[in-house]
């Protein structure tokens, strides 16, 4: 397994990875042009925690509808690298240059291993490293002066259950999320070397020495009845949550969640037409002086 700081082996994660890229690509379009439109003509954008590529796609494409440009991922697991190369390659029409960088995003380093950017899109990573206030500040030293750091943390939970599915008992979707909370604050507290950050994101930019910090905050709404596509995702949601909630869960939602997902039971959860995804994210919009 690549060296990550939460003990996360993110290659079993590329199915469902790829999946909830599908389903979100015409949202990270909307956000990828809103934030190449902050830019100048051929900039370059560094995709730290690039993962499965479906944000640095949407990013490649909107730079080549722009003119063309540079796209640098930047990720620590080579498998998930090698699926966003690929998903960058697909749309960049000859206009935009793609790099891979092998790197931990919080390697003291990183800034003399990728070019300078005018843009760093930073999503769901900074609260996977050891100290969060510490991780923002070396990713902004990637930038030059005017470029513009976006990092992708927060939001509400993803809803994509009934109140009550006839299996097991009412709630469980609400019980997945709570201790999910718990698994969280887990994962963090067992990694070397953690610091809290007990402020919000846009202090935290703010603190590093970002000017004109923002924010704006984007749905997934998928309603039912949803497509295979997105009903497979509401498994991999399922799947996700209870492999990390674990023995947080009652042995009563435990057999619910494996009836959920047995393909060749009667109560798997990818046949019902009545689960969808509702989601909501956070961008924390930041420029380098």
């Amino acid at each position: 397994m690549a060296h990550t700081h939460d003990g996360i082996d993110w290659t079993t994660r590329l199915a469902p990875m790829r999946r909830a890229d599908e389903i979100e690509a015409e949202v990270n379009s909307w956000v990828a042009d809103r934030l190449v439109d902050l830019l100048p003509p051929g900039a370059t954008v560094v995709d730290v925690g690039s993962g499965s590529g479906g944000m640095a796609a949407a990013l490649t494409a909107a730079l080549a509808a722009r003119g063309g440009g540079r796209i640098v991922l930047v990720d620590a697991v080579p498998e998930l690298q090698a699926a966003a190369a690929e998903r960058c390659a697909a749309v960049t029409g000859n206009k935009v240059e793609v790099l891979a960088v092998l790197a931990d995003a919080a390697d003291e380093a990183l800034a003399e291993q990728v070019p300078t950017a005018d843009l760093v899109w930073a999503s769901a990573v900074v609260h996977h490293l050891p100290d969060e206030r510490r991780g923002v500040a070396g990713l902004i030293r990637l930038l030059r002066a005017g470029g513009w750091f976006a990092l992708a943390e927060g939001g509400l939970n993803t809803k994509c259950l009934p109140w009550d599915l006839g299996v097991g008992e009412p709630g469980l979707q609400e019980r997945l999320i709570a201790a999910g909370r718990e698994w969280f604050a887990d994962m963090r507290a067992g990694m070397d070397g953690v610091v809290r950050m007990p402020v919000g994101w846009n202090r935290a930019l703010a603190e590093a020495g970002l000017v004109d910090v923002s924010a704006f905050s984007y749905l997934v709404d998928l309603p039912a009845p949803a497509s295979e596509t997105v009903r497979l995702s509401v498994a991999d949601w399922l799947g996700w949550m209870s492999n990390v909630d674990g023995d947080r869960l009652s042995e009563s939602d435990r057999a619910a969640v494996a009836r959920l997902l047995d393909p060749n039971g009667p109560d798997w959860v990818v046949a019902r037409d009545d689960v969808f995804v509702l989601s909501a994210a956070t961008v924390h919009l930041g420029r380098a002086t």
